[in-house]
């Protein structure tokens, strides 16, 4: 198969010629997605002090100048009313948020099984995007995405990136070498469309895939969960919302697609309130459409999101009703953290714990790519003891573990640190795990809380880069 590098070029639609290529831009899509999602999950204060905010609360209500004033009984009923609303909220939509991020890591699985079986070996490290704000590759018109904290702006983006689609819209034109597309449903359309047109391509089911049955993906983790007014755990994720799929033939390839395309946009949707005749959003439709899930029916990403765009929007309103002017509401549990910052803005406290989290994610990368070189043992020793301890464990402890630091910008001004999700340029001269323990070192002199995970980075599988 001859494939058509088109730098340069402005393809249309999905061909049998650009394939590999509009797979490759599938992986990247997927993976652009990811640190905006969990950049803003890392922004939410899921369990702030109830107590704290009551106090805090309480004090503002009574610095209103009204007439009458709130007795300090009635500011105390206020001010428990909204912490307890905040408490539940912040955890749901935290839980909802990596929920996502999550099944995001699936479809980027999902998505590299389909370029392993239809057009070779999936690339996943130095792909994620470079520098922050980026666009979404490929997406017209240019959609801008960000690592932000939560806002009713990033949340308007997130709803842009999973946005339904519409009937086809004809003539975009890109200024890129991707393929253009207003929805990422669409682009999968594109997807089945190449496959449905070519009948006799030929599947590999030789190479290595992330397949079922392994224990790789798991539908819900402990930050998956939240619990509701009555103290109740709600998980997030269905049990049979999806698994990994090995792409062998166009009927798994199409499972694969419709997987990826259902749980991030839901079921096609024609004549939605809140999308106008070019499929743009119409945010004040979207808070007076009903998102709940049905009973044992699992939300899209499209819906978890609009679901938290209606509970910030109730909640946001009531709570400036009161005029409180001391605090505002994001306050109350998001982190107070710069938008897209890069390593190289903090000082020298920070910017090697940053280096080793960028270290951690690109690895992770690294790892995944030796899954679609290795098979059997191998590979589930990579992914359930590198992968798996690296995300979910290390990743997720340090990204933490540094926002808890402060530093202040040149205009004075404090904020807390947040990782910045870079790729890490890992030198060809020594392996990456080595560079990793170096990296450790160095973070751990600066910021010495951090020396638990000195042995869980020991622990990583010894992964060369290719």
């Amino acid at each position: 198969m001859t494939h058509q590098k088109f730098f340069g070029e402005k393809p249309e639609k999905v061909t049998l010629e650009n394939l590999e290529e509009a797979l490759q831009q599938a992986i990247e899509i997927e993976i652009s997605t990811i640190p905006t999602y969990l950049y803003t999950y890392y922004s939410i204060n899921r369990a702030p002090s109830q107590q704290v905010m009551i106090n805090t609360l309480t004090n503002a209500l009574l610095q209103i100048r009204k007439q009458p004033p709130y007795s300090f009984d009635e500011a105390s009923a206020i001010a428990l009313d909204i912490s307890a609303d905040v408490m539940v909220f912040a955890n749901k939509a935290g839980a909802l948020i990596m929920s996502v991020a999550i099944e995001e890591m699936l479809h980027m699985a999902l998505s590299s099984n389909l370029k392993q079986a239809l057009a070779g070996m999936p690339v996943l490290n130095g792909r994620s995007p470079a520098t922050w704000p980026t666009e979404l590759p490929g997406h017209q018109p240019p959609l801008k995405i960000n690592t932000a904290k939560l806002s009713m702006k990033q949340l308007e983006t997130f709803l842009n990136i999973e946005k339904p689609m519409k009937p086809k819209q004809k003539n975009l034109k890109s200024r890129r070498a991707y393929i253009p597309y207003p929805t990422i449903g669409e682009f999968y359309e594109m997807v089945v469309d190449c496959l449905e047109n070519n009948p006799d391509i030929r599947y590999n089911t030789h190479s290595p895939q992330l397949v079922p049955g392994k224990g790789y993906y798991a539908q819900n983790n402990i930050d998956t969960i939240y619990y509701d007014k009555m103290h109740k755990p709600v998980f997030t994720n269905e049990d049979n919302s999806g698994d990994l799929i090995c792409v062998a033939d166009k009927t798994s390839a199409l499972d694969a697609i419709n997987l990826i395309v259902e749980q991030g946009e839901g079921q096609l949707v024609k004549n939605a309130p809140y999308l106008d005749d070019e499929n743009n959003l119409i945010f004040s439709e979207l808070l007076r459409y009903d998102f709940t899930p049905k009973e044992g029916e699992e939300s899209s990403h499209f819906e978890k999101f609009a679901e938290i765009y209606q509970m910030y929007n109730t909640l946001e309103t009531r709570y400036n009703s009161y005029n409180i002017e001391t605090i505002s509401f994001s306050d109350l549990f998001v982190m107070n953290i710069v938008s897209n910052p890069a390593t190289s803005d903090y000082p020298a406290h920070i910017a090697p714990v940053s280096d080793l989290i960028n270290g951690i994610y690109t690895y992770i990368f690294v790892m995944i790519e030796e899954c679609y070189r290795k098979s059997g043992s191998t590979q589930y020793e990579t992914f359930m003891f590198g992968i798996h301890k690296s995300m979910i464990f290390i990743l997720n402890s340090l990204c933490g573990d540094i926002m808890k630091l402060k530093y202040k910008t040149v205009e004075g001004i404090e904020y807390n640190a947040a990782p910045t999700f870079e790729n890490y340029p890992f030198s060809p001269l020594a392996r990456p795990k080595s560079q990793l323990q170096d990296l450790y070192k160095v973070a751990v002199v600066a910021y010495p809380s951090i020396s638990y995970l000195g042995n869980r980075i020991d622990d990583l599988p010894d992964v060369d880069l290719k």
